[in-house]
C-alpha cells in the first residue's frame, strides 16, 4: 500500500518539533553554504527524522533520527534518487515520490503517511511533513521532510488530548502549581470547588483561599515535590472562605503527580499536578453511619450492665458512664425535690427545686458517682437551661456566647464545672412523672450539642429514669 492518509496544507510552525526541523532546514537551503557544517549539527542532533532533495528529486540530507527510524546510514542514503527500491515497495515509490515533491509547487506544509521500509526489510507506518525550498531566484530549489513514526506522534497526540480534556471536562478537580506552590493551571471544576474565578487563582498563594487546612496541603505539595508521587490517595479536610463572608468545611480525596521536564537529562521538577473530588458528603455519611452504631452499641452493653447492678442509683450512673463515652466530658444528675408546680416562679426564686445526687469528677475524667447534697437544692437562678428542661418537658440545649469559653463565668454561674462551654439538659421521665434533669456538658475541644445529640441522650436518660423511679419509690 502507499499512502494511508494525506492531510491539507497547514501553515509553517503548527505541526510540533518536525515543523522546527523544516524551518532550520529551510533557512540553510539544501545545497550547502557557509552553514553547512552547522546544519548538519543541528540536523544530527533533532529529535525529528530529517532527509531533503533537490529539484530531481535526489536525497541531499539525512540525518541520525532519519537513520535509526529506517536503518539507513547517511553515506547509503544520500545521493539516491527517491525512496525507489530501497526505502519503499516499488508499487508505491511513484505515488510516493510525487507526494513528496509536489510540496515545491504549493506555499505552506504538507502532511501525509506513508508506508516505507526499514534496511531489514520490515515496514513503518511514518507522518511525513514536506516543505518546498526555493532558489535565490525563486524558482523551486528542492523539499524537505520530516518524518516520525506513526505510533510516536499518536502517542503526543493522545498525551495532549488527554491533558486538554482533564483542564476542561474532567469532573475531578485538577490543579497544576509551580515550584513555589503557587497554581498556574486550574481547570473549571477545581475553580468551582474553590468558589473562585480559574484566573482569580492564577499565581495567589493558596491560603487566600483555603482558610483551614493550607498547611497539609502545602505539605503534601512540598512533599511530592522533593520525594515524588505518593502511592495512595489523600483525603485532606480543608476549610474554605465562602462568598458570602463565611465559611464552609470540605473534604478532598487528592492524588499528585511530580511534573518533571521530559527535555532535560536530570528529572528537574516543573511543579506538581493536584487532581480532587469532593468526597464530603460521603464521608459526612460515613462518619454519621459510625456514630450511630458505636452509640447503639453503647447503649446495648449500658442496658446489659445496668442488668447487673443491685442499686437502683448504681445501675442509672453505670448507663450514664457508658453514654458519656465519645459523646460529652461530665454528666450530672439532679432530681426534682417534691413535686413539679404547676405555676411559674416566684420573684428570683425558681418554683421547681432540683437537688445533685449524682455527678462526674469536675477537672477530671472519671465515672459518675453518687454525692452527698444533704437534699439542699442547688442554686439554679430562674431561666436555668436544667429548669427549662423541666418547665418544657424535653431538651434544652446551651453553649457559651463567642468569646465567652477563655473563661469559667458563663460555667460556673449555672453551677456547672469551669471548663464547659457547651450543655445538653435533658428531662427525666417516668410514669408521666417529672423525676429530674440529666445535664451533659462539653469542653472546647468539642462542637456544640446538635438535634440528633439530643435524641440520643432522650435515650439514655429513659433507660436512666426506669431505675431512678424505682430508686424514689424504696424510699
Amino acid at each position: 500500500m502507499s499512502a494511508s492518509r494525506s492531510e491539507t496544507t497547514r501553515p509553517p510552525g503548527s505541526d510540533g518539533p518536525e515543523s522546527g526541523a523544516a524551518e532550520a532546514a529551510d533557512a540553510a537551503g539544501p545545497d550547502g553554504g557557509p552553514g553547512a557544517d552547522l546544519l548538519a549539527a543541528l540536523l544530527d542532533g533533532m529529535d525529528a527524522a530529517l532527509c531533503a532533495f533537490d529539484a530531481e528529486g535526489v536525497v541531499t540530507h539525512w540525518n541520525r533520527e532519519a537513520e535509526r527510524i529506517l536503518g539507513w546510514s547517511a553515506d547509503e542514503a544520500v545521493g539516491r534518487r527517491g525512496f525507489a527500491g530501497w526505502a519503499v515497495r516499488s508499487a508505491d515509490a511513484d505515488e510516493v515520490h510525487g507526494r513528496l515533491m509536489s510540496a515545491m509547487g504549493v506555499p505552506g506544509r504538507l502532511v501525509h503517511e506513508f508506508a516505507l521500509l526499514r534496511k531489514d526489510g520490515s515496514r513503518v507506518l511514518v507522518r511525513t511533513q514536506s516543505a518546498g525550498v526555493r532558489g535565490a531566484d525563486g524558482s523551486p530549489a528542492g523539499v524537505y521532510c520530516a518524518f516520525s513514526e506513526v505510533h510516536a506522534q499518536i502517542d503526543l497526540e493522545r498525551s495532549i488530548a488527554l491533558s486538554e480534556a482533564l483542564l476542561d471536562d474532567a469532573v475531578w478537580g485538577v490543579v497544576l502549581v509551580d515550584v513555589d506552590l503557587r497554581p498556574t493551571v486550574v481547570n473549571g471544576h477545581a475553580a468551582r470547588a474553590l468558589g473562585a474565578g480559574p484566573s482569580a487563582l492564577l499565581g495567589r498563594p493558596l491560603g487566600e483561599t483555603v482558610v483551614q487546612g493550607v498547611e497539609e496541603l502545602e505539605g503534601a505539595l512540598q512533599h511530592v515535590l522533593a520525594e515524588g508521587a505518593p502511592r495512595a490517595l489523600a483525603e485532606l479536610w480543608v476549610t474554605l472562605r465562602a462568598a458570602d463572608g463565611g465559611e464552609r468545611r470540605r473534604c478532598w480525596r487528592s492524588g499528585f503527580l511530580r511534573l518533571a521536564s521530559p527535555l532535560a537529562e536530570e528529572p528537574v521538577p516543573l511543579g506538581v499536578g493536584w487532581l480532587f473530588q469532593d468526597v464530603t458528603e460521603a464521608k459526612l455519611a460515613a462518619q454519621e453511619a459510625d456514630k450511630l452504631r458505636f452509640r447503639s452499641s453503647q447503649l446495648h452493653r449500658a442496658g446489659r450492665a445496668a442488668g447487673e447492678c443491685e442499686s437502683p442509683m448504681e445501675a442509672a450512673t453505670v448507663c450514664l458512664d457508658f453514654a458519656l463515652v465519645g459523646f460529652a466530658d461530665h454528666a450530672l444528675i439532679d432530681l426534682v425535690l417534691g413535686d413539679v408546680p404547676p405555676g411559674g416562679s416566684t420573684g428570683d426564686v425558681p418554683a421547681t427545686r432540683l437537688v445533685r445526687v449524682a455527678a462526674t469528677p469536675g477537672g477530671s475524667v472519671g465515672p459518675c458517682q453518687p454525692v452527698s447534697a444533704g437534699g439542699i437544692p442547688v442554686r439554679y437562678r430562674e431561666g436555668h437551661p436544667a429548669l427549662q428542661a423541666v418547665a418544657r418537658t424535653g431538651s434544652v440545649r446551651a453553649s457559651a456566647p463567642s468569646g465567652a469559653s477563655t473563661t469559667p463565668t458563663w460555667s460556673v454561674s449555672r453551677q456547672w464545672p469551669p471548663d464547659s462551654v457547651h450543655a445538653l439538659c435533658t428531662v427525666l421521665r417516668s410514669r408521666g412523672r417529672t423525676l429530674g434533669v440529666v445535664t451533659f456538658l462539653r469542653g472546647t475541644s468539642r462542637p456544640s450539642f446538635e438535634r440528633p445529640d439530643a435524641v440520643y441522650a432522650e435515650d439514655v436518660t429513659a433507660r436512666m429514669a426506669a431505675s431512678l423511679d424505682l430508686l424514689q419509690s424504696e424510699s
